[in-house]
């Protein structure tokens, strides 16, 4: 039996990254259910929606499969996609992207993308998050697509990934012949810089823009930041227990 894919991401499902990657995993024969956003929802982080109903609406993509737009953020893409609209028929895998514009360092914590990734991995499914490190307009989403579909799918599915395990997935904007290989890296921290932005109203009444760019300071070798501006592919594991255990060692004496 093929594959069983639930696609999702946080700019949209009409967004040009999940359009491409389904043409992707469309073309190596995958069962693709696309669950996204109705609308961008990038920075949602994990929000869930508990005051209001969801709606999921059928919607007619431009290679004229149906998938499903939904009222909500990406976790409950992942959430809703998972628990009731592919609950009869299965989901082997989720992916969620491709993202316009990186998830380097700390970006996973804000990120939609990362988070719809998050959300199907603590319900129990394999999952991977994948971005393009460009908040441009003239974007390779090709070349990301094409990774995941034709190498990284297939070997998460060979080897499978470790309970409470997801991957990160960060790809140059660059085109395929000219990305120098892939490497598995560790998380940066990365930084912004000048993020607050105030500005005045016509009526000279202050408000702030949330903006800033990345800090110039060099990441540490090995880091995803580091190896993306080397032109690699960066596959980053992250793992949901966020608990610091050398920081519980030294609190042992504390009470």
């Amino acid at each position: 039996m093929s594959l069983r894919i639930l696609l999702s991401n946080d700019d949209g499902i009409f967004a040009p990254g999940i359009l491409a990657l389904k043409k992707a995993l469309d073309d190596e024969g995958y069962l693709v259910t696309v669950c996204a956003p109705d609308r961008p929802r990038s920075a949602a982080s994990h929000a869930i929606t508990l005051h209001k109903p969801l709606r999921a609406v059928e919607t007619r993509l431009p290679d004229g499969s149906i998938g499903w737009a939904v009222s909500g953020t990406p976790a409950d893409c992942a959430l809703l996609g998972l628990d009731a609209i592919c609950a009869e028929s299965g989901v082997d895998l989720v992916i969620s992207g491709i993202n316009h514009g990186p998830n380097l360092g700390w970006d996973v914590i804000y990120s939609g993308t990362v988070a719809a990734a998050m959300e199907a991995v603590i319900l129990g499914f394999p999952a991977i998050a994948v971005s393009t490190i460009s908040f441009g307009t003239d974007l390779h989403y090709d070349t990301a697509a094409r990774f995941i579909a034709r190498e990284l799918v297939p070997k998460v599915v060979a080897n499978g990934l470790p309970r409470n395990s997801l991957l990160n997935v960060n790809v140059p904007n660059l085109p395929e012949d000219q990305i120098k290989g892939v490497k598995i890296a560790s998380k940066s921290e990365r930084r912004y810089k000048d993020r607050m932005e105030k500005r005045l109203d016509p009526r000279g009444g202050a408000y702030y823009w949330l903006g800033g760019l990345p800090s110039e300071e060099p990441a540490p070798e090995g880091t995803d930041s580091a190896v993306t501006a080397e032109g690699y592919i960066a596959v980053t594991p992250l793992h949901l227990d966020m608990t610091s255990y050398s920081l519980m060692e030294k609190m042992r004496g504390w009470f």
